[in-house]
């Protein structure tokens, strides 16, 4: 029994030097929303976009991005309903992979940037999916264009704990659907879409 108990500890051993304490590593991540570490986070601008789509005359399904976004959340894995998120989206960041769009969206008929040019979101309430705890409805106000409209995102918690250089993330993915109409875009209606699809995903550093 003492060489069978020596021969497991020794085969234990290897594999951790083998995975250069990869076990430890991933023991250490989470999927869980309750073993989550509560305090204040900031976006990292790095791994952390919005990804806009609408409808292009209805040939195709056209999408763009805005970068740069800045974020900044905080977290109660014991009152999830208690958390609050605002972001403030640089209009003049968006990346449609065309140097023309790029130039339009930023004049009176799109975004209007010369005037308007952030938007911001801010939430209002947080509530967690009691069947999915890693799933919640956020709802708050969108302001785009100097007008504010109630925004509903629905958000996946993916995962949280340590990752590389030591920093402690946070990884969230959304989505929402809002009508340009509403902020006041209506340039080239209805043949160009109304309804803009966004994808949201961050990654967040724990301050």
């Amino acid at each position: 029994m003492r060489l069978v108990s020596r021969t497991a500890i020794a085969a234990a051993a290897s594999i951790t030097l083998l995975t250069g304490g990869a076990v430890v590593a991933q023991a250490a991540l989470t999927r869980a929303p309750a073993e989550v570490r509560a305090g204040a986070y900031a976006l990292d601008s790095d791994h952390g976009k919005i990804t806009w789509s609408v409808s292009h005359l209805g040939f195709s399904t056209y999408k763009g991005q805005f970068v740069n976004v800045d974020a900044d959340l905080t977290l109660d894995p014991a009152n999830p309903s208690a958390a609050t998120l605002t972001a403030t989206i640089p209009l003049t960041e968006v990346d449609s992979n065309s140097d023309g769009l790029d130039a339009h969206l930023q004049t009176a008929d799109f975004f209007d940037t010369a005037n308007h040019p952030v938007a911001t979101y801010v939430s209002r309430s947080v509530t967690v999916d009691p069947t999915a705890p890693d799933r919640a409805t956020v709802v708050g106000d969108l302001t785009l264009r100097g007008v504010t409209r109630p925004v509903t995102m629905m958000v996946r918690f993916n995962q949280a704990g340590p990752s590389m250089g030591g920093a402690y993330r946070a990884g969230f993915d959304g989505e929402a659907t809002i009508k340009r109409s509403d902020f006041g875009i209506n340039y080239a209606l209805p043949v160009l879409g109304d309804e803009v699809s966004l994808h949201i995903e961050g990654e967040f550093i724990r301050q």
